[in-house]
């Protein structure tokens, strides 16, 4: 069908469309459209926080909806990402990985949202998150052992010479490699499921195009087509809006695992 030869220039400009344009300045020193949706996902943020400890403090017990929803995913980020891993500690560090975790889930969450891009959809944005979770926990760890202690940290003790340089030497360069691994595990994901739900959305348009153009047989057959097309795009709706939240619970998951390494006494 001539609605296939179409879908590679679409997806291509769809692709295209992802790519980071200035709305204000210049690539280089400028606000692009991923700035602007990042501080909006931030300004919803903390509207539904200042709203939540409104109505939080207006009853000894949690009523509506809202409180209880808001309160059951902070105790899942208290509990799950923190207080299991972290144990003893999980008070000194929930306020920066619960604000990870947050922040990951309402840009995430946006992207599902038709013609927006949320900040974790460049990877500019998803490296700076994990930039900063690096600098966190190895900040712990040298907090813990001091700069030279933290790396000799690295290597195991027991392990005899010379395959215990060898291991710290492994060490050293896994501890490196999450930051990068962080950053990209986070953009693909997120990236990869805008371009599914795009190019479905796309199949699902030009099948209902040619509906538009004319009642005929190929007509009804490209509406069935396109009802098909949406039936999947909506199904990949449901998937996408569980990646977003699994991403932010495997993001703020991971930084959670590393200061709780660095912490270790071994």
């Amino acid at each position: 069908m001539e609605e296939f030869e179409k879908l590679p220039e679409a997806v291509n400009e769809l692709v295209d469309s992802f790519i980071a344009q200035p709305v204000a300045g210049n690539l280089n020193f400028g606000i692009t459209q991923y700035t602007v949706f990042m501080f909006a996902a931030i300004a919803i943020l903390c509207v539904v926080l200042f709203i939540f400890k409104k109505k939080q403090a207006a009853s000894l017990v949690p009523q509506g909806r809202f409180v209880n929803g808001v309160e059951y995913v902070i105790e899942f980020a208290r509990k799950d990402l923190v207080e299991d891993i972290l144990h003893s500690t999980w008070r000194q560090h929930f306020p920066f990985i619960a604000t990870v975790f947050f922040f990951i889930l309402i840009n995430n969450l946006m992207g599902v949202i038709p013609g927006m891009h949320p900040g974790t959809g460049t990877i500019g944005v998803t490296f700076a998150l994990a930039l900063i979770s690096f600098i966190y926990f190895i900040y712990v760890g040298v907090k813990k052992d001091g700069g030279w202690g933290y790396i000799k940290s690295l290597k195991p003790k027991g392990v005899p010479f010379p395959m215990d340089w060898l291991v710290w030497v492994i060490e050293l360069f896994s501890t490196f490699l999450r930051l990068i691994t962080l950053a990209v595990r986070l953009f693909c994901n997120m990236f990869a499921g805008h371009v599914v739900m795009g190019t479905f959305a796309i199949l699902a348009s030009l099948f209902i195009a040619r509906f538009a153009q004319g009642v005929t047989l190929e007509a009804f057959t490209g509406a069935g087509i396109s009802l098909l097309w949406l039936l999947v795009l909506i199904a990949i709706y449901a998937v996408e809006i569980l990646v977003a939240c699994i991403q932010a619970y495997v993001f703020s998951l991971l930084t959670a695992v590393y200061v709780q390494l660095a912490e270790e006494d071994e």
